[in-house]
């Protein structure tokens, strides 16, 4: 009479799955969880940048754990970047020369064809065409970290990423506006924001960015 007559009933039905958190509520609990964390990793990246050299794959080993975080795995900041760090220089070099230097050369033709517009109309061609590259390597970018953060190769992921950069191009967007603004944004104020900088100013904006891509990505890869 102590034992609920359920217990060994094998057709009685199975207690329902919590729905899993999204939105604000897990993202607040993830900064809740991983804020220790967060301000280490972003000190580890900033001594990794230091010789400037190394900022691509430093670059990588950061989204790699962020990516962790964001699905909920166990993470060790030390361990872990110093694996992604090692393992993945290669594809580091290579997603970082295949979004900063189109961006790059990008945004100085939106800039100088813009400029010379005011002589004459033709330069609105390519103008449209340098701000569209700018704006799709933008948008793909967050989703190519994080297929990459997912282990797959570099030549399978540079495609799927264009394709959800074009096609869910909203949360590209808000993932790229955190990315590239809010650090732009801290370092355009410092040395106001130098301790922004230093605890929080990368790993933060990368956690809100990756939160942005989870959804299409999993979409994506089922994870």
């Amino acid at each position: 009479m102590f034992l609920d007559k359920n217990q060994f009933d094998l057709n009685a039905p199975a207690e329902p799955e919590l729905p899993e958190q999204t939105g604000p509520k897990r993202f607040l609990e993830i900064i809740q969880v991983e804020f220790l964390d967060l301000i280490k990793l972003n000190l580890l990246f900033l001594l990794c940048c230091l010789p400037v050299i190394t900022l691509p794959p430093a670059l990588f080993a950061v989204h790699s754990l962020i990516r962790r975080m964001v699905l909920g795995k166990p993470v060790s900041c030390w361990r872990d970047f110093s694996k992604a760090f090692k393992s993945g220089w290669r594809r580091a070099y290579g997603v970082f020369f295949l979004t900063a230097l189109p961006m790059a050369l990008a945004g100085y033709g939106v800039f100088f064809y813009l400029y010379n517009a005011q002589q004459s109309l033709l330069f609105i061609l390519p103008f449209a065409f340098c701000a569209m590259v700018f704006l799709i390597t933008a948008l793909s970018s967050s989703y190519l970290y994080g297929l990459l953060s997912d282990g797959r190769p570099l030549k399978e992921a540079v495609r799927p990423a264009l394709l959800m950069g074009v096609a869910r191009p909203l949360r590209g967007a808000l993932a790229a506006l955190c990315w590239y603004g809010l650090p732009a944004l801290g370092v355009l104020l410092f040395p106001l924001s130098g301790a922004y900088l230093a605890l929080i100013g990368f790993t933060f904006p990368f956690l809100l960015g990756s939160f942005y891509t989870r959804t299409v990505l999993k979409q994506y890869t089922g994870t």
